[in-house]
């Protein structure tokens, strides 16, 4: 009887998941003429090493992870109880990008042990709160010629993620993310709210996950600069994910597919006024042919990964980030990423290398600390 109950709720959650992605497919439709206009484009930054190691995304990979959960709020899970996790990246020269987050479990229960996976968790309500923040360091004020006027100033992007997901049954969750966003450039300054939705599935022995998520859906409610009709509103980076995770079963391996930006189809910055669609009017890029496009939606990652998950070496590649920051005639590493975590004790260090210009690597490290078994 428990059995057919548990394979009765996750077949309803891959149908309430397969219909959200269709509800999710029709409400980004009307918003897809504003893509490549939106603000706040650092909210597309993997804010974390096991996010960067993955190829900046994941949709699909739920196992504890509080900083997945930036890609999905359904990612949460039931081990990410008093977790808390402090990231730093390095980008560029003078520039600093960091993140730290908390979860916390709530539930039915006040039965206090590790989730083994199997069944329905004592806390099936999974919660987390996570700052992120990107400081470009100080600038010189110059003129249009480029000649010095004298003196500084400041820039930074500042996110806020409140988190929340459920467990529906065993093997289906759902969850929503709330993000205030505020950017101060110099004198200019904007706030805007915006929204993740996200489901996840997975099977009951965990070898097949599957993912969807909704991100950044809002607009800015203080503009950058004001116009003839008061002040200037813009969207946020929409994104519209579908993630696939699959574990073989009797080797220590572990395939992701990530497929994003699904409410548009050009993923490029060559654009033209000459050419347009005869249907919706959207400028058409030249010179990329259709499986090059089709390819810059997608991210390919594998993790070696052993059974007792007390580390973990991860590699990837993304198309897209590699079609862009490629430079033609030189070498270059931009598109590929490689990270590695290891547990010790009631810790877990996380580290993870990628190229985001021709001379300088994107490092990244990350702690996340088990605040619960601290204590004891």
């Amino acid at each position: 009887m428990k059995d057919e109950r548990i394979h009765r709720n996750g077949l309803l959650g891959l149908l309430i998941l397969l219909s959200t992605f269709n509800f999710q497919l029709s409400t980004c439709h009307a918003q897809v003429s504003n893509a490549g206009r939106s603000v706040f484009s650092f909210m597309a930054l993997p804010v974390s090493s096991r996010i960067n190691a993955l190829g900046g995304s994941s949709a699909s990979l739920s196992d504890g992870d509080i900083a997945l959960g930036m890609c999905n709020p359904a990612l949460l899970h039931a081990n990410s109880h008093q977790k808390l996790e402090l990231n730093f990246s390095y980008y560029l020269p003078g520039t600093m990008f960091g993140s730290v987050l908390y979860g916390h479990n709530f539930g039915r229960s006040p039965i206090e042990k590790p989730y083994a996976g199997e069944g329905e968790p004592d806390k099936p309500n999974y919660f987390a709160v996570g700052l992120h923040y990107l400081d470009y360091g100080r600038m010189r004020y110059a003129d249009e010629n480029g000649n010095l006027s004298g003196g500084t100033f400041g820039a930074r992007d500042i996110l806020i993620d409140v988190m929340y997901a459920r467990q529906l049954s065993p093997l289906f969750k759902v969850g929503v993310t709330i993000k205030p966003v505020y950017s101060i450039y110099e004198a200019y300054s904007s706030f805007a709210l915006g929204a993740d939705v996200g489901a996840h599935f997975q099977t009951r022995d965990s070898t097949f996950q599957m993912g969807l998520v909704l991100q950044n859906i809002g607009w800015q409610i203080k503009g950058f600069y004001s116009d003839e009709g008061g002040s200037n509103h813009e969207m946020l980076p929409l994104n519209l994910q579908l993630g696939l995770t699959y574990r073989v079963k009797h080797a220590p391996l572990r395939f992701h597919m990530q497929i994003h930006n699904m409410q548009t189809w050009y993923l490029n910055y060559e654009w033209t006024s000459l050419d347009k669609s005869p249907t919706t009017g959207d400028i058409i890029p030249h010179n990329i042919p259709w499986y090059d496009m089709m390819f810059r939606h997608t991210i390919f990652a594998i993790e070696v990964v052993p059974k007792s998950e007390r580390f973990y070496i991860a590699f990837s590649y993304n198309h897209r980030r590699r079609a862009e920051l490629n430079l033609i005639d030189q070498k270059s590493l931009a598109g590929f990423a490689l990270g590695a975590g290891v547990r010790i004790k009631q810790a877990h260090i996380d580290f993870a290398i990628s190229q985001m210009t021709k001379s300088n690597f994107s490092y990244q490290v990350g702690l996340t600390l088990d605040i619960n078994a601290l204590l004891k």
